[in-house]
């Protein structure tokens, strides 16, 4: 048994590493909440959630009011029995984002408190399938860019052995996507994974129009093209065209993910750690997806997901948006287009609290 004595919270806001944009909004920083927690015989475990520039402050609120005091004196090896306490307190505010990301925080440092008294990596202490995982480039595929920006940035990712690039839709017009991609397509030849995000941007009726203008250019899937929370549409989406549908980051509960599955919506599954709520609902989504042959692909948070997505037998690709190298010591290992889970105690994050103190805001 080891007691939390401690819990801390604080923010820190990373800038954008460059612009990105899509087609309903822009990545204007990284509110970073890290939760510390220190258990009495002195092992401490270091968490993290974040947003993309809005948001930060509430969920920092949420955790020093409510979860936070909650967790003294807790047992931190039973990371379940916390988890499922702390979502029962919050009730009132679940199933949302403020919640989940709160909780995220925190359940990603009792994981990291679990594998450092281990002395495992994350990979290993949660599933251990394989040590590496193909990875694709969302970095290049930004909606902002001309279409030879996007083709010299899908070449260089091919080149360089990578497994894949993400290119984003939602142009006015869906002829203009449609040549964008076909650009990058005979760039890269016919058999390199393309993705297509379209960020929730569209309606049914324009989201069937630009599938068929996007299905011969066998495209790996399609992402978000409808708001989240319309599972009814997607399911008519994904029983119209042969482009895999994909879902997942904007969806905050293990029963949101199910419910997808059942329907045939989505099979392709892009669970985000920090908005499902943490690595122990993150690896029920991954399971259950797997028990309908869907694959995971998680969103975002590459230095993270490149562990749980290595430990399950489902976990397809790691997503390249490197966005912590302000505040880290290292980088994540990338060898023969994969990304390569570490092997060092704990979520495997070498970070800089130097750094980290510099960029505290709360």
């Amino acid at each position: 048994m080891a007691r939390v004595r401690k819990a801390e919270a604080f923010l820190v806001d990373i800038e954008v590493e460059q612009v990105r944009t899509d087609a309903v909004q822009a990545f204007l920083s990284q509110e970073t909440v890290f939760v510390e927690l220190t258990t009495d015989d002195d092992a401490t475990g270091l968490g993290y959630t974040y947003t993309i520039g809005t948001g930060g402050t509430a969920v920092l609120a949420l955790l020093r009011d409510d979860l936070l005091p909650r967790l003294i004196g807790a047992d931190a090896t039973r990371v379940e029995a916390v988890w499922h306490d702390l979502f029962a307190s919050t009730r009132a505010t679940t199933v949302g984002a403020i919640t989940s990301l709160a909780l995220a925080a925190v359940d990603t440092a009792l994981w990291d408190l679990r594998c450092i008294r281990a002395g495992e990596p994350l990979w290993r202490m949660a599933g251990g399938f394989r040590s590496r995982v193909p990875l694709y480039d969302t970095e290049t595929g930004w909606l902002h860019l001309s279409t030879d920006e996007l083709v010299a940035g899908a070449l260089k990712a091919r080149d360089a052995g990578w497994r894949g690039v993400k290119v984003k839709v939602g142009k006015p017009s869906g002829a203009e996507d449609a040549a964008r991609l076909a650009a990058v397509r005979e760039a890269v030849g016919p058999h390199f994974p393309v993705m297509v995000d379209a960020n929730q941007s569209m309606t049914l009726a324009e989201a069937l129009r630009r599938a068929e203008l996007f299905a011969p250019l066998g495209l790996t899937w399609l992402e978000e093209p409808l708001p989240a929370d319309d599972v009814a549409a997607h399911e008519r989406l994904a029983h119209a065209t042969n482009i895999p549908v994909a879902v997942g980051e904007s969806l905050y509960s293990v029963a949101q993910f199910r419910e997808y599955l059942h329907r045939g919506a989505a099979s392709v599954v892009q669970v985000d750690v920090a908005r499902i709520g943490g690595i122990t609902p993150w690896l029920k989504v991954a399971h259950t997806a797997e028990t309908f042959n869907a694959e995971v692909c998680p969103h975002f948070l590459m230095e993270l997901h490149v562990s749980l997505a290595a430990a399950v037998p489902n976990g397809r690709f790691v997503e390249h948006i490197p966005q912590l190298r302000a505040i880290t010591t290292g980088e994540m290992s990338v060898v023969d287009g994969e990304a390569v889970a570490p092997d060092t105690p704990g979520l495997g994050i070498a970070w800089n609290r130097d750094a980290m103190d510099d960029l505290r805001v709360a």
